[in-house]
């Protein structure tokens, strides 16, 4: 009787729509300025990413605190202790699956939220030649840290979901995870994603529009790194 009174276990839905969207356009914007970020040439192609990103990480924020259950930092992030145990659990070969973020990505999650927010503060000083030179090395610092938290939580993901036959990545595209039907949320949030991703592809067509103004700032913050690069000499 027990048996035939619980639930069966099916796909649910997990993540809405703005969390996914939100996650692959940091998946782009972070990939693309980091490949962007040594060329002249693409310059305006990684400046408007920084920003994208910056504004993305401000509307995660908001979404963590409004958002739907899994969205909700207070559904996901934990202690250390939590964090300590789970990993202990892990590498012993016991996995404790969660319905949402598992306390270690709930920490690859809030860790790179900041250093996002970081990257794009010192990525914008420096672009706006509002300090030295030292703050264009520790934007450099803060990517570099950024793409070894990301690095890591890849590989993570990639493992776990090998090791534990927990398709993680396919969650992240489909919205959907193994669970009863009391677990899933309600709404996908559709009109939530198609406003988030509206606003960043305007600003993406705003930019391109402003490509020249763009370039001729660059042309000018260019000659004046020279003039301080003659100086120093």
């Amino acid at each position: 009787m027990s048996t035939m009174s619980e639930s069966p276990a099916e796909r649910i839905l997990v993540w809405d729509a703005p969390v996914r969207v939100f996650h692959w356009l940091m998946v782009l914007c972070f990939a693309g300025a980091w490949l962007t970020a040594e060329s002249e040439s693409w310059r305006l192609v990684h400046v408007t990413l920084g920003y994208t990103m910056a504004g993305l990480v401000a509307f995660r924020i908001v979404w963590g605190l409004l958002g739907t259950r899994y969205a909700r930092f207070s559904s996901f992030v934990r202690g250390p202790r939590a964090v300590a145990r789970y990993l202990g659990n892990l590498l012993r070969g016991r996995h404790e699956p969660s319905t949402g973020h598992n306390p270690a990505g709930a920490v690859a999650i809030v860790v790179l939220l900041v250093l996002a927010l970081l990257v794009t503060v010192t990525g914008w000083l420096t672009y706006e030649d509002l300090a030295g030179h030292w703050l264009e090395e520790g934007h450099e610092a803060v990517a570099s840290a950024m793409l070894a938290v990301v690095g890591a939580h890849v590989a993570a993901v990639l493992w776990t979901s090998w090791r534990f036959r927990e398709n993680l990545v396919g969650a992240m595209v489909t919205g959907r995870k193994p669970g009863t039907p009391p677990q899933g949320i309600r709404r996908a949030w559709y009109s939530v994603a198609a406003v988030m991703l509206a606003a960043v592809l305007g600003f993406w067509a705003m930019q391109w529009s402003q490509a020249p103004a763009a370039g001729a700032h660059q042309q000018t913050a260019a000659a004046h790194d020279r003039r301080q690069h003659d100086d120093d000499d």
